[in-house]
């Protein structure tokens, strides 16, 4: 009976293997030589080093481009990475919701001029170099456009690693993330009501809200400005009086009717003036808050000096700003306990682990920002640095619709309160541009608020 070719080459390659085992270092290397087509020289080499110890190939960056998408009906960018390595990407989250369109010409035309040929390996070359590229620094669509750069170069250095990035950050210090998740309605009562269902799901910390930040929706008064037909059709009203009046009485409801032990968080999105929040903050320190977000406005700093000496509730403070050196002033003089960095506008995973690593320092601890116009990539960015830090303080929760799940593979799972991320190198999370595609983004944003007068009330 003739062998088949195939068992043929199999037994040959096997009776290599054995003479190999058997023969010492000298031999071994001029057999290399022979079988392999080498020369001695580089067999004796290949032999002496490990595997650990031989080095990957350099690989360079072919293109970057975005891709728009909005399944839950927020738009969302991604920026793809693609490398001379045939099959090689890396994918980041560059979502800025309100300005998408400007977003995607920064990443398309100027970052993909900037990057071809670079080695994708030089993240911090590459960041700084961004950065500067402008002259002007950043602002919101560059930092975007930054941001999902050096995300997707983070994704592929872990994908070349055979690791979670979250093991190149030095690996778990914890073996999930605990969230916070989102409670509320237009009634003290109703709030409370939302927090025993979150309650019943596992969550320890809550943040509630009466109607929608600054209590927008939770009164059906008709503002001056609409009847003067002043402002636009979709301007939303806030009643600040009622709104300061509220807060109080919501904690206290909240913590009567869910008792002492459930954490209780509550934003007050910079809608109020300085003294104003000073105020309110002071008023609900009995009710023990986890933490008040975001107490003034970027454009009201110096006043944390004077919030710090009027209670001791611990304040969440960050969304805001734009430059990563926003943050060093603020965390040397201890005016905020967290830091609320939106990781896909600061510029990435490296600057927030820069940020982070000097909270460590201070005291202060992390809470990125993590909302519903973040993509499921920008969520596995925050999940793998928040699994790798030791000053961690807690992360928003998420829930991906399952047309989002469609879009993106991999997002990042929540159960019992605590986020998980896909154990597989890089971020874990991929995308099917087929699929984004049958969810195109829109121009449309709506974020004017107004008192009763028509005045803007910036977030």
């Amino acid at each position: 009976m003739n062998t088949p070719p195939e068992s043929h080459e199999k037994q040959v390659y096997q009776n290599r293997r054995d003479t190999l085992k058997m023969l010492g270092f000298g031999s071994t290397a001029s057999l290399l030589g022979l079988f392999g087509g080498m020369s001695t020289a580089e067999a004796r080499e290949q032999q002496a080093k490990p595997q650990y110890a031989v080095g990957a190939p350099t690989v360079k960056i072919k293109s970057v481009k975005a891709i728009a998408t909005a399944p839950q009906g927020s738009n969302l960018i991604v920026v793809k990475v693609e490398t001379t390595e045939p099959g090689l990407y890396g994918l980041g989250c560059a979502t800025f919701t309100q300005r998408a369109a400007t977003v995607i010409v920064a990443i398309n035309t100027y970052l993909n001029e900037f990057c071809v040929g670079k080695d994708v390996d030089n993240i911090e070359d590459m960041w700084q170099a961004a950065y500067v590229s402008s002259y002007w620094r950043n602002g919101p669509v560059l930092n975007n456009a930054l941001s999902g750069l050096d995300q997707a170069l983070w994704d592929i250095k872990g994908k070349r690693a055979k690791m979670p990035v979250y093991q190149l950050l030095g690996g778990k210090v914890r073996f999930a993330i605990p969230c916070y998740t989102h409670a509320g309605g237009n009634t003290p009562e109703e709030a409370a009501d939302s927090v025993k269902k979150f309650m019943e799901q596992g969550f320890r910390h809550i943040r509630i809200q009466q109607g929608g930040y600054g209590a927008v929706g939770a009164t059906s008064d008709k503002p001056d400005f609409k009847a003067a037909g002043f402002g636009g059709e979709t301007d939303n009203y806030m009643n600040v009086q009622l709104y300061l009046k509220s807060v109080p009485k919501m904690f206290e409801v909240v913590r009567k009717q869910c008792g002492d032990e459930i954490e209780l968080l509550h934003d007050i999105h910079e809608r109020v003036q300085p003294i104003e929040a000073i105020n309110i903050i002071k008023r609900v320190e009995d009710y023990r808050p986890f933490f008040i977000e975001d107490p003034f406005s970027p454009e009201n700093m110096k006043w944390f000096a004077q919030l710090r000496q009027a209670t001791s509730v611990p304040i969440a403070m960050g969304e805001l700003f734009n430059n990563v050196n926003e943050f060093k002033e603020p965390m040397v003089n201890q005016w905020f306990d967290f830091i609320r960095i939106h990781v896909s506008q600061i510029g990435g995973i490296t600057p927030a682990m820069k940020v982070a690593r000097l909270g460590e320092w201070f005291n202060i601890r992390t809470a990125w920002h993590g909302p519903g116009d973040v993509s499921p990539v920008g969520h596995a960015a925050h999940a793998h640095i928040d699994l790798a830090v030791w000053n961690f303080g807690i992360q928003e929760a998420v829930q991906f619709s399952d047309k989002m799940k469609e879009v993106f593979s991999g997002c990042p799972t929540m159960n019992k309160g605590y986020m998980s991320v896909n154990e597989v190198p890089g971020l874990g999370v991929d995308i099917n541009e087929k699929e984004a595609a049958k969810y195109p983004i829109s121009t449309k944003s709506n974020w004017q608020v107004r008192k009763m007068d028509g005045t803007i009330i910036r977030p």
